[in-house]
């Protein structure tokens, strides 16, 4: 198939490209022009042009964040509707349209726990059952399973499953024996074996649950745009007793709505792809989104790890669109459960998203996609620009006799106000949003709780970020040296990280964190509160990472009801099947109230 091209539509895409392009360029620049009036005029060219080319590698993120984040509270503030001003008019399509396509629900899982796979999936089944869909849907259970045990569980549990279900709604469980390709291998083997059968593709992971009205709706836009290669549904975090996981998914949800529809707004048909949580047509995504082989430097193969993204490139350069559903609507995912267990998938995300320095020169890209790319590696290049900034800014302002010789003291104080500034924009922009409509304030506790958890949310978010840094920055020194990361589960339930687990794993933060703050209290303590603001989350590693990990700590935060979602104020009937900790101490204490 052709799609065809609206040009009407692609000149305003270029024209909202442009615009972004301008501000964010623009934004910069005056970025690095305010770092380069900071500088003294007696600072050394070459440290002058080191620091501005550090600072530079951090901008991207930031820039890209700020002006999505601006663009999207201004929709959602000023226009009437923004979903049928930001998606074309095919996909805005009535919840009556008829479903005709034939739709394989792809669960990936590797060594994970089958009772909450079953549950999870029990509760979408009995959802789709509800709607008198199941004809339209087969859920394939792809496992990678390599530990035997789980294996022959995972095996028995859904055969039963299987036979519960049909003939109602077929479902299919295949493990395989390697996981080549990881979890783009394992869709690829799908792909190869049944992906000729149907017309589109949900692509769940573990953690994945959604409503059957959000998997019906994604299938009805894709039904009705036939240029739609891809469609993403946002993703928000389910309910937990988790304390860092409430601190983590409370800033995420405040940031998503007004980045995203942002987003959405310029980015429009090179939209992304999450892996999951998505619809994906499976004609043009078998004929054109065959992953690359890479070699690294001894002519070794290896498998991109990062495959969403590159997923998404490739089906954009063979003219089919990929676009994001920017709104909530039922969607959701677990996230993990402490800092560690974060850290741990970061890591995974930032050797795939490095790899994608190999692929800048495919031949027939988009430019907006070339883009994308770069953006992907820059966000975790970032990390050691900003470790290697405070270092080296913090050693020589605490060695300097006269720091005034070195810095200009006015623009130092209005450049650390201004990125701050812009590294919260996401998030205030979110809570604009909520204070503005006193529905949704009444969803997160009333406007007086809900400030005081936006509060903590950014304390935890300013103490977290520099923890996060240093682990990219040595992840990504270690990959230098020919250091493997690879593919990991992750640990989902609820766990206490121990002293001694903290301090093995976070003992070179608090070194730097106390060295970095020792030099400065000694030599010029008048600096040290600046520089807590960007290196006080080094220091206090070990205890924020033992601290949020703790269960008493979340059971207190669902009953004085900190940092609580809207799920946990009004639960959305469709989560109650799953039995989530969260919600059932949530309702016993709004009882008690």
């Amino acid at each position: 198939m052709n799609p065809q091209v609206n040009i009407a539509s692609d000149l305003t895409i270029t024209v909202r490209r442009v615009i972004f392009f301008v501000l964010s360029l623009g934004t910069a620049l005056l970025m690095l022009y305010l770092v380069h009036q900071t500088l003294a005029v007696t600072i050394p060219t070459i440290i002058r042009i080191t620091i501005l080319g550090l600072f530079a590698l951090t901008l991207p993120w930031m820039v890209v964040g700020f002006w999505n984040a601006i663009i999207g509270l201004l929709i959602c503030q000023c226009v009437k509707d923004p979903i049928t001003f930001i998606l074309p008019k095919n996909m805005q399509v009535r919840d009556t349209l008829p479903i005709t396509s034939s739709t394989a629900i792809l669960l990936c899982i590797r060594n994970e726990s089958p009772a909450r796979l079953l549950r999870n999936l029990q509760a979408m089944l009995e959802d789709i059952s509800q709607d008198q869909l199941g004809s339209f849907f087969h859920v394939y259970v792809l496992s990678d399973t390599n530990e035997v045990s789980i294996a022959e569980e995972e095996r028995a549990s859904f055969e039963e499953m299987r036979k519960n279900w049909s003939p109602q709604i077929q479902i299919t469980y295949r493990c395989r024996e390697d996981n080549t390709g990881f979890k783009a291998g394992n869709i690829a083997d799908f792909c190869q074996r049944w992906g000729k059968d149907y017309d589109f593709a949900l692509v769940l992971d573990a953690d994945s649950f959604m409503a059957s009205s959000a998997i019906t709706r994604l299938v009805r836009m894709m039904q009705a745009n036939p240029r739609l290669g891809i469609l993403q549904g946002l993703v928000i975090g389910l309910p937990s007793t988790s304390p860092f996981t409430r601190l983590f998914q409370y800033g995420m949800r405040l940031g998503m709505r007004s980045y995203t529809m942002g987003s959405a707004w310029w980015q429009a048909d090179c939209g992304p792809y999450w892996g999951h949580n998505a619809l994906i047509r499976l004609h043009p995504f078998i004929k054109f989104c065959d992953l690359p082989v890479l070699k690294n430097s001894s002519g070794t193969p290896y498998s991109i790890l990062s495959h969403d993204l590159v997923e998404a490139v490739l089906m954009r350069r063979a003219g089919y669109e990929v676009r994001i559903y920017p709104q909530e609507d039922l969607s959701w995912e677990e996230n993990p459960s402490t800092l560690t267990e974060y850290i741990r998938r970061d890591l995974r995300w930032c050797e795939g998203n490095l790899q994608y320095r190999n692929l800048l020169t495919l031949p027939n890209l988009r430019l907006v996609n070339r883009y994308q790319l770069v953006l992907a590696i820059t966000m975790f290049l970032g990390s050691p620009a900003w470790i290697f900034l405070i270092f080296f800014c913090t050693i020589a302002y605490g060695l300097s006799v006269n720091p005034s010789a070195l810095v200009n003291i006015d623009y130092l104080s209005n450049l650390l106000i201004v990125t701050l500034l812009m590294w919260y924009l996401p998030k205030i922009t979110g809570a604009i949003d909520v204070l503005l409509q006193t529905s949704k304030s009444k969803l997160f506790g009333g406007r007086w709780r809900f400030c005081i958890n936006l509060v903590l949310e950014m304390v935890f978010s300013l103490l977290m970020t520099p923890i996060t840094w240093l682990n990219h920055t040595i992840f990504i020194l270690g990959l230098v040296f020919g250091k493997k990361g690879g593919w990991s589960g992750q640990t989902r339930d609820d766990h206490s990280i121990s002293v001694a687990q903290a301090v093995h794993q976070f003992w070179p933060h608090t070194i730097l964190g106390l060295g970095l703050s020792s030099l400065l209290y000694f030599k010029h303590p008048e600096a040290l509160p600046y520089g807590i603001l960007f290196f006080g989350g080094l220091l206090f590693s070990i205890p924020l990472v033992v601290i949020t990990s703790q269960p008493w700590l979340g059971r207190f935060m669902i009953r004085n009801r900190l940092l609580s979602l809207p799920e946990e104020t009004i639960p959305a009937k469709e989560l109650l099947p799953l039995q989530l900790s969260a919600l059932q101490v949530s309702e016993n204490t709004l009882h008690n109230t």
